[in-house]
Parts: structure tokens; C-alpha cells; sequence
């Protein structure tokens, strides 16, 4: 049997993230990077049609777009994101593609250094319809979201959260304290926080 393996380069960098979704405790082999890639924030929500909707905590506004980070190929050795990898089960990278619903799951085997030992690793970039190069109008970032991965990064050891936001950069859009105000069926998995 193959051995499988998720390069997480956001939220899932979180042990308990990573629980939640797949319900057993996790360890990671890291930290790595993914080389020929970059990490930005243009993956794309619609804030008022999708399986959950939020609202600004200042005022109860409902923002059109919700903002998350993403892969994107580069040929920027400098750019290449840290994070870990998750060695998982077929039946687990199914559960993680229906909590990361709008991203494609690819295979980076090659791209992980150090090389994991694994089979074949695989990472989520958005899909088409989720890839926002620039961000739409009225669109934010979740700070529950930010601060999520910005303290699972630190967590990782010195300079981990550093490198995260030397290679990321600021979000482009506003930074909101939001709250979940409705939810469509949000699928078994998905982080409610952001």
C-alpha cells in the first residue's frame, strides 16, 4: 500500500486543525518547503452564497468576498512557503477534499525539501473558479483565520512563523474580526471560524 502524504501550508500546519477534520490525533514531518511554488492569498469566497456567510463584528456589514491562502506555481527559489507534511490514508485525503472544497488536490512530491520519505504528496491550490489574482471589491481576510495560521506557524520553532510571513506577505484586503452568522450545511471538517 502506497504511503501518502498532505504538504499543509496553512490552517492544516495545525495538529488540532488537522484533527478536527480527520478525528485522530496527527503528527507532522516538518518543516519543509515546497519548491517552485508560492503561497498568496487568492483563494475567493463568495461571502453571501456560499455553505457559510459572515458577518464584521464592527457593524453586522455582510463582505461580498472572503480572502484564503493558496499555491501558485513560481520560479522564485526565495519565495517557496514553509509548512509540514500530514501522512494520511486514501480515506482521509477524501475527507480533507470535501473540507477544502474550493481547491484541487495535486500531486508535489517532487517539490517537498526535504523529501518526506513518502510515496506521493499532495497539496490543495484553488480551483478556476476560486482563483482570484486580484482581489474582488469588498472582499477580507477572517483575522480568526490569520491569527489561526500565523500562530500554527510559530508553533512550528524559531523562524517558522517569520518565514511564513516573509514569504506571504500581508493580505491585500482588510483584515475583519468576523462571526458565522449563516450556515448551509457546512460539510463534516470545515472550520467554522473562518
Amino acid at each position: 500500500m502506497a504511503r501518502l502524504g498532505l504538504f499543509a501550508y496553512g490552517s492544516l500546519v495545525s495538529p488540532a486543525s488537522a484533527e478536527r477534520t480527520l478525528g485522530r490525533s496527527v503528527s507532522a514531518s516538518g518543516p519543509v518547503v515546497l519548491r517552485s511554488f508560492r503561497r498568496r492569498w487568492t483563494t475567493v469566497r463568495d461571502n453571501h452564497g456560499s455553505e457559510k456567510t459572515f458577518a464584521r463584528r464592527s457593524d453586522d456589514s455582510l463582505p461580498a468576498h472572503v480572502l484564503g491562502l493558496n499555491l501558485e506555481a513560481s520560479d522564485d527559489p526565495s519565495g517557496a512557503p514553509n509548512g509540514v507534511v500530514l501522512e494520511l490514508g486514501e480515506e482521509e485525503l477524501e475527507r480533507l477534499d470535501l473540507r477544502e472544497l474550493r481547491y484541487d488536490r495535486f500531486a508535489v512530491t517532487g517539490h517537498v525539501d526535504p523529501p518526506s520519505g513518502l510515496d506521493e504528496v499532495f497539496a490543495y491550490r484553488a480551483k478556476p473558479a476560486h482563483h482570484a489574482p486580484r482581489p474582488p471589491d469588498d472582499a477580507i481576510v477572517i483575522a480568526s483565520y490569520a491569527g489561526f495560521v500565523e500562530a500554527a506557524f510559530g508553533a512550528l520553532g524559531p523562524g517558522e512563523r517569520e518565514l511564513y510571513l516573509a514569504t506571504t506577505g500581508r493580505p491585500p484586503v482588510e483584515i475583519a474580526e468576523a462571526v458565522l452568522v449563516i450556515d448551509r450545511s457546512i460539510p463534516p471538517g470545515n472550520p467554522r471560524d473562518w
